[in-house]
């Protein structure tokens, strides 16, 4: 399982939101590509960019910073926030990211995901797969849908499309522990399926359960910012539980 840090940006700063609110940022004195380098330097191998002004304005906004977070290190960054159109599928992979995270354009246009994972591949893009209440939102989580989590789940399966990042809106942000109960009703009958776990981990042993689980990876995100636990750690902790 890897062990996969968060950097969510806002204007060219780090934050991080509870439940996914925009009211209820909360900006750190830290510089996103320092944090990238401290996370490289521990031993960790990939890294979660979440453009949060670009989930809002339907566009990819903060491209410098992956340019120089790609530039300034050999982290695999994977990189979500509106991206809508085929245009900013480019700029992403243009600025180095290694992998996409598709969200409200998987909810929008299913054909045109379709397209990129027969042009990219399936192993160049995510299902970021976002719920509230078993129900998937999209457009910075301010848009509700009529899909359920499985069947969205299923569909892109049927596709091909394998990476799956899983998050419960709920818990994001709020250092309650992860949805144990969602990943495991994802995890049933779904053996092709790479899950990644997003929100709620407030511990060492949240990331030790979930490693149990089977998953292929957890993103870590305010838990690291708010010192429940090290960088040193993470990286001690993927060295002797996951190789």
């Amino acid at each position: 399982m890897d062990l996969i840090v968060a950097i969510d940006l806002i204007a060219g700063r780090l934050v991080r939101l509870s439940k996914g609110a925009y009211e209820t940022v909360q900006a750190y004195s830290l510089d996103p590509v320092e944090v990238a380098k401290a996370v490289e330097g521990v031993g960790l191998k990939r890294l979660h960019l979440v453009d949060l002004d670009g989930a809002k304005a339907g566009r990819p906004i903060n491209l410098a910073i992956l340019e120089r977070i790609a530039r300034e290190t050999t982290l695999s960054v994977d990189v979500g926030g509106g991206i809508r159109t085929s245009a900013d599928l480019s700029s992403v992979f243009s600025a180095g990211a290694v992998m996409a995270n598709l969200g409200s354009v998987a909810v929008k246009e299913p054909d045109l995901v379709e397209e990129w994972i027969a042009h990219y591949g399936p192993s160049a893009l995510i299902l970021a797969a976002d719920s509230q209440d078993g129900v998937v939102k999209s457009g910075g989580w301010l848009e509700e849908s009529e899909l359920t989590i499985e069947s969205f789940v299923d569909h892109y399966l049927a596709k091909g499309l394998v990476n799956i990042t899983a998050t419960d809106i709920n818990c994001d942000g709020m250092l309650t522990g992860p949805s144990f109960n969602l990943y495991r009703r994802l995890m049933e009958g779904r053996p092709a399926m790479r899950l990644v776990a997003s929100g709620g981990v407030s511990s060492l042993d949240d990331l030790t359960k979930l490693g149990a689980m089977g998953l292929s990876g957890a993103i870590i995100g305010k838990a690291l910012y708010e010192n429940r636990f090290t960088l040193a750690d993470l990286g001690t902790l993927q060295e002797q539980l996951y190789g």
